[in-house]
């Protein structure tokens, strides 16, 4: 299935930026090309500063487990004792009218997208050390000495699987990351299967004007 516009897979372990560098990169570019991110299901609960709706669509184990049944997530996982899950609704939705989606999902839920919708590109970010990855946990100062222990054991079970991804940034520097990450974006607009729909007017003019 081809569209005007592609879908995005990143994922990192807990703590390594990737939402904050989707975020930086809809911030920065979307005026410019049209993106949005995918806004994910989930059973945890709400932290400080997040919105319903906005950061997750926060809902109960029964309400999820009710939406598994009917078959409404794109991809769903059950992580840190919570589930996770894309609904289907919306993505190709934005798909079909040029707009590119980002996924901020785990590498299960990245498994489970790549057999549903191969065409989906998909970025591993992954932290400079481990020692960083601890620092960036702890300044969040959302969590306990537990779960930061947790978090960083669960880290490295996650970071095995970035050789499953298409592109793989080390997140040491902010802004030559988000660079990065919007250099992979620009190329895969560029690919031939988008710009055979996004230009089909221009390409056709021209042929038509090469075999007059």
């Amino acid at each position: 299935m081809q569209f005007p516009a592609n879908l995005f897979i990143v994922s990192s372990p807990s703590g390594a930026g990737k939402s904050s560098l989707i975020a930086a990169l809809i911030k920065q570019y979307s005026a410019v090309h049209p993106m949005t991110v995918s806004v994910s299901h989930t059973t945890r609960a709400m932290r400080p500063g997040e919105v319903n709706g906005v950061h997750y669509h926060f809902v109960s184990n029964e309400e999820f487990e009710q939406m598994i049944k009917r078959d409404a997530f794109f991809e769903w996982a059950r992580v840190f004792d919570h589930y996770y899950g894309t609904s289907r609704e919306n993505i190709f939705k934005f798909l079909e009218k040029g707009t590119d989606v980002f996924l901020d999902i785990d590498w299960q839920g990245a498994r489970q997208i790549r057999k549903l919708f191969p065409e989906a590109r998909s970025v591993f970010i992954l932290p400079p050390s481990l020692e960083e990855l601890e620092r960036r946990l702890r300044n969040r100062a959302q969590d306990s000495d537990e779960v930061i222990r947790g978090r960083m054991k669960k880290a490295v079970s996650e970071m095995v699987h970035y050789s499953e991804y298409d592109y793989v940034i080390v997140n040491d520097v902010f802004e030559n990351s988000l660079e990065k990450l919007h250099s992979i974006v620009l190329a895969e607009q560029q690919k031939l299967s988008c710009q055979e729909i996004i230009s089909s007017e221009t390409l056709k003019k021209l042929l038509d004007e090469s075999a007059a």
